[in-house]
């Protein structure tokens, strides 16, 4: 059976995480994955995977809407004997779906979260039906995500099944102690921390609002921001405006950030839009209370009172409570143990992986 994901490119994010680990823990000796881009660069993980014997073409689209990609990877298709095409986010289904028409290969598409605000269009209202017409499976990363396909993307509830993004559970190298000592925070300091890019999408600006609210209640506390992006030189302006530069860190893009994730006694994620966030679960893997925003697939990551809080979405205020409530001793000992538990019942990577494997055979088999 040959498989192929159909995606923008394979650089570092979400979707590509999901795709690297189809891959990587394929253990069906009857299954061969191949990556087919329609963007690029390719990106770091694609050239670790090709790099790794996986086949990986990258087709650069031209603006606009391009026909030639269709044929391209139609061409790929009865060049490769593709059995199935899995097709990652909107614009890829698109190309695919068309490009398989009147052949004998079956397609999946996989919605991987939603922009923000979420929007439709009456064009999609007319098109959207007859892709669905060339396809065999529709999947979501969430309930949340799910339902934006259905509100907005008018595909029926009944034809679409959630299978929630999975990870492996991370190995920590360094000692929380060590990296607290390089980081230059104390041992004794209460750290709040994210890892995301900086983005107005992942709301920032909220965050560090709430986290200046609460550092009069709770002085020996910092925050740690890991991550690159637009908002860097105006989130710096904004914690100066503030006046708590001495109390949050900005370490930039980490390309393993284990260590520092660690050293995090809470994670926060304050997003205005998520699917299911792989930081996230990254976080629940090493036992992390989490705060987060109810957006996206958030608050079906994150139960309330279980293995985190939830605030309603951009919610400054809230989340601020939120904060300042979690860090009694009890809150983090019991969401600490719950969160070990709950991912390793539904967010392990070996439940995503089987999720996936499972519709592949079904499809070949009923070819």
């Amino acid at each position: 059976m040959r498989v192929l994901h159909v995606t923008y490119d394979m650089r570092i994010g979400g979707t590509e995480m999901v795709i690297k680990n189809i891959i990587e823990g394929n253990t069906d000796a009857n299954i061969e994955m191949s990556i087919f881009c329609i963007e690029a660069p390719l990106g770091p993980w694609g050239e670790e995977l090709k790099a790794a014997g996986i086949e990986t073409t990258t087709h650069e689209r031209q603006p606009g809407f391009d026909t030639k990609l269709i044929g391209a990877i139609r061409k790929h298709i009865k060049e490769n004997g593709i059995d199935i095409l899995h097709c990652h986010q909107y614009t890829p289904w698109v190309y695919g779906a068309l490009a398989s028409a009147f052949t004998k290969t079956k397609v999946i598409f996989t919605e991987h979260g939603r922009f923000y605000p979420d929007s439709s269009s009456r064009k999609r209202k007319v098109i959207n039906p007859l892709l669905l017409n060339l396809t065999d499976r529709v999947t979501a990363i969430s309930k949340s995500t799910k339902q934006s396909l259905v509100n907005y993307e008018f595909i029926p509830e009944h034809s679409i099944q959630v299978i929630y993004n999975g990870i492996a559970p991370l190995t920590v190298k360094v000692s929380k102690e060590e990296r607290k000592s390089e980081l230059s925070i104390s041992e004794s300091t209460f750290v709040f921390g994210t890892i995301a890019r900086l983005d107005p999408i992942k709301n920032q600006i909220m965050m560090i609002k709430a986290f200046a609210s609460i550092t009069s209640k709770l002085e020996n506390t910092t925050l740690v921001i890991v991550g690159d992006g637009e908002m860097m030189e105006s989130l710096r302006i904004l914690v100066d405006d503030l006046e708590i530069t001495d109390k949050v860190k900005f370490t930039g893009y980490i390309p393993n950030p284990t260590s520092t994730l660690n050293v995090f006694d809470v994670f926060l994620l304050s997003s205005l839009s998520e699917g299911t966030s792989m930081t996230l679960l990254e976080a629940m893997s090493l036992g992390k209370p989490c705060i987060v925003t109810d957006a996206g697939g958030n608050a079906e990551v994150i139960t309330h009172n279980v293995n985190g809080l939830v605030s309603r979405n951009n919610d400054l205020m809230g989340f601020a409570g939120n904060m300042n409530r979690v860090t009694t001793k009890s809150y983090i000992q019991t969401f600490s143990h719950n969160a070990i538990k709950l991912f390793n019942e539904k967010f392990n990577v070996l439940i995503m992986q089987e999720g996936y494997r499972k519709i592949y055979r079904e499809l070949f088999t009923n070819a």
